[in-house]
């Protein structure tokens, strides 16, 4: 199975030749995957070398001239370094562009903490107007990719991971989809942590909601899944920083008695490099450690 950064790559370079109004621009990562297309497509093929804020300057700039930019590289190169200028060169001048990141959170232990970036979700929630898909596998990437490309002139951030479920869910809207339902919580997985949550909540009576379009915050699918009877207990579980949604499914669920947990990736910087595997154990999102704190939060009989 090709990952979602590949899928990335062969989707990109079809959208380039089918339609005149799509940029790219690149800043060195990925771009040898690109050669081909850059080859055939030199004008909209644009890139600007180790320079991130030139990276989104460029973009929004082709935003105002009417094209549809995509910006690519690494989350904490993408979002974090250039925030300034994705601040001001998309939202004050009311421009959008497609940000696909790489990397998430700590997909590259190597790399040490410069290549992590796992508040960039909720960096970009001091911003107004984003629109955030994470997906869980190649196949829901493509879908959102496409999806992120057609929504009109609009700014959105799609969150590419190594990490990836074992099988693809339809993601046609923005709704999380109901996987399980039960009667003693709700859990709300988030992209490529369904499997783990899956097998963290295997016989436990509770619903599982999974969601890669994670902003807007979709408040009525939450209140759905809890019901109106509380009192209610909600897990929320995020691959990038450890509550990051609790505010917004707090607000979602405001008339309702409720307890919401949010698990995710700790603040603590993991000074050792490790494998991708040993971060999500370290950061408590392996199944094991999942079931573990789940079951603490939840009232007996869950």
């Amino acid at each position: 199975m090709d990952t979602m950064r590949e899928r990335f790559i062969t989707v990109t370079s079809k959208m380039l030749d089918e339609d005149p109004r799509l940029a790219l621009v690149l800043a060195e990562i990925t771009m040898d995957g690109f050669r081909p297309a850059q080859r055939r497509h030199p004008d909209r093929v644009i890139n600007v070398g180790i320079r991130e804020q030139l990276l989104v300057g460029v973009g929004g700039g082709l935003a105002l001239t009417g094209l549809r930019p995509i910006l690519h590289t690494f989350a904490s190169f993408l979002v974090e370094r250039p925030f300034e200028q994705v601040k001001l060169d998309f939202g004050h001048q009311d421009t959008g562009g497609v940000l696909v990141s790489a990397s998430a959170s700590y997909d590259w232990p190597a790399g040490g903490f410069t290549h992590m970036a796992p508040g960039d979700v909720a960096l970009l929630d001091t911003l107004d107007g984003w629109t955030v898909h994470v997906p869980g596998h190649p196949d829901e990437a493509e879908a959102l990719l496409r999806d992120a490309y057609a929504a009109g002139d609009d700014k959105v951030y799609v969150r590419l991971s190594e990490q990836t479920n074992a099988e693809p869910r339809p993601v046609t809207g923005a709704a999380p989809l109901t996987v399980r339902e039960g009667r003693s919580g709700v859990v709300l997985a988030v992209g490529p942590l369904l499997d783990n949550v899956l097998a963290a909540t295997e016989g436990m009576d509770v619903t599982v909601l999974y969601a890669t379009t994670v902003r807007p915050f979709d408040d009525a699918a939450l209140r759905a899944a809890v019901g109106w009877g509380g009192p209610a207990d909600v897990v929320l579980v995020e691959p990038y920083l450890a509550g990051t949604s609790t505010a917004a499914a707090n607000d979602a669920l405001g008339d309702v008695p409720h307890r919401v947990l949010g698990l995710g990736v700790g603040r603590a910087e993991l000074r050792r490099y490790g494998t991708l595997a040993e971060h999500t154990a370290a950061h408590g999102l392996d199944a094991r450690s999942l079931r573990e704190r789940i079951s603490a939060f939840l009232r007996p009989g869950a």
